[in-house]
């Protein structure tokens, strides 16, 4: 089965055969990709069947509609990804997927974030890496898969050699598996993105970080590294600079939502001077102030020519910080994108960002920031843009929809016609 004809045939005999009406929204998907074949011909198909778009369906995907997707897809050659973030599948339908994944040989992506299965359903997923040779990208985040689930897949890593991004955030990992997977991945070069935020910890003394970064010194295949809410203080931040100075392959940090101070990302500001291969680094919601921020200019102004965005919203930075940000900017060509929103603003720091705004050194889409005016004077607002602002919900309709999204149709207009009498006549 190579084209959407052969599995839309699939598909109803799945449903004749498990003798269950055909699941709508699955189906409606389908015929969408048939009408789209017409108009031009698809090698391949993603299937999009996320639960967030009432403008798309008020259905959700259950654990028996997984089945019916086993059924479809299990020699489907058609489908090479599939989105059921944010519906109702449980431990049995991840039971399900995994076995589908088993047997499937040419699905490459599974994104499963926000659904209510836990480690049972991780541990199918994972036993399915053991032999599956197509997945590239699995995302669960925000499914509670817990310690047993995040062992479960370090020791999938162990032997899986072509997955290259894992997103585990937000799943109630511990510090067990959390020092698990930072050993495996010593070793392992094929995985390229990791998301592992929000763990839960019942440490202060951050033995999770520590085997993070040591981990990074070693490591010659990562090019994207989560790690929020660790609680990391400026000891992890110091650590992390001494050995992100020998990592080669790096190029997203994300260390948002953490404790860092002006003294840690002092520390980081000198792997910058360095060069690094960094390319983005979040360091949104931390606790930076002025001198944290003076640290990040004099890097980006006077030695960095790397690093092309970088977010500090919310870290009580005040006007001295951001005109220094916004003073090192005019040195660097290279910073391409800066989010400040949540910091303290004045009238020096809306003048010098309206500056680079109005010259078009920070283009709108990639800041969160647009000037306007009253009474003649030069204010901020925030825009929507925000640094993954596609991660957990994407528009179906206007200019800012990803290729990935599936486009919703317009409603129609209600029709407020109404006709003209002439008066003449009606008169006569």
């Amino acid at each position: 089965m190579s084209d959407i004809i052969s599995t839309v045939f699939c598909f109803e005999n799945a449903c004749i055969e498990l003798a269950m009406d055909p699941p709508q929204y699955i189906s409606n998907m389908l015929e969408k990709e048939k009408e789209n074949n017409v108009l031009e011909f698809q090698e391949s198909m993603h299937l999009y069947l996320a639960g967030n778009h009432p403008q798309l369906t008020t259905e959700r995907i259950t654990d028996e509609d997984c089945l019916v997707l086993y059924k479809t897809l299990e020699t489907n050659r058609y489908v090479r990804s599939i989105d059921l973030r944010y519906n109702l599948i449980t431990d049995k339908g991840a039971t399900v997927l995994g076995r589908l994944l088993e047997v499937n040989k040419f699905i490459e992506e599974l994104n499963l974030m926000c659904n209510n299965f836990g480690s049972e359903g991780a541990a199918a997923l994972a036993k399915a890496l053991l032999t599956n040779t197509t997945v590239k990208v699995l995302r669960l985040n925000g499914n509670k898969i817990g310690n047993n689930g995040g062992m479960c897949f370090a020791q999938a890593l162990q032997v899986n050699t072509t997955l290259e991004n894992l997103d585990i955030g937000d799943a109630d990992l511990t510090i067990e598996c959390l020092i698990a997977l930072a050993t495996v991945l010593r070793e392992n070069k094929t995985l390229k993105a990791l998301n592992v935020n929000r763990p839960i910890l019942w440490t202060v003394q951050e033995e999770p970080t520590d085997h993070f970064t040591r981990m990074i010194k070693v490591n010659k295949g990562l090019r994207e590294l989560h790690m929020q809410k660790y609680n990391m203080r400026d000891f992890g931040a110091s650590r992390l600079a001494e050995n992100l100075v020998f990592n080669t392959t790096l190029t997203y940090l994300d260390l948002s939502c953490n404790r860092i101070t002006r003294d840690g990302v002092k520390e980081l500001a000198k792997v910058l001077k360095l060069n690094t291969p960094l390319k983005i680094l979040d360091l949104g919601f931390n606790r930076l102030e002025d001198d944290g921020a003076m640290h990040l200019a004099d890097a980006i102004g006077t030695y960095n020519t790397t690093l092309e965005c970088l977010n500090i919203v919310s870290n009580k930075i005040g006007p001295k910080g951001l005109c220094s940000i916004a003073d090192a900017l005019n040195f660097n060509s290279t910073l391409t994108s800066l989010f400040i929103w949540g910091n303290i603003f004045d009238d020096s720091v809306c003048m010098a960002f309206a500056e680079h705004l109005h010259s078009e050194r920070l283009q709108e889409h990639n800041c969160d920031i647009r000037t306007y005016v009253v009474d003649g004077k030069v204010y901020l607002s925030q825009t929507g843009y925000i640094l993954r602002r596609h991660y957990y919900y994407a528009p179906i309709f206007g200019d800012d929809v990803p290729e990935w999204q599936i486009r919703g149709e317009h409603p129609r207009r209600a029709d407020h016609s109404v006709l003209i009498i002439n008066q003449e006549e009606e008169c006569k």
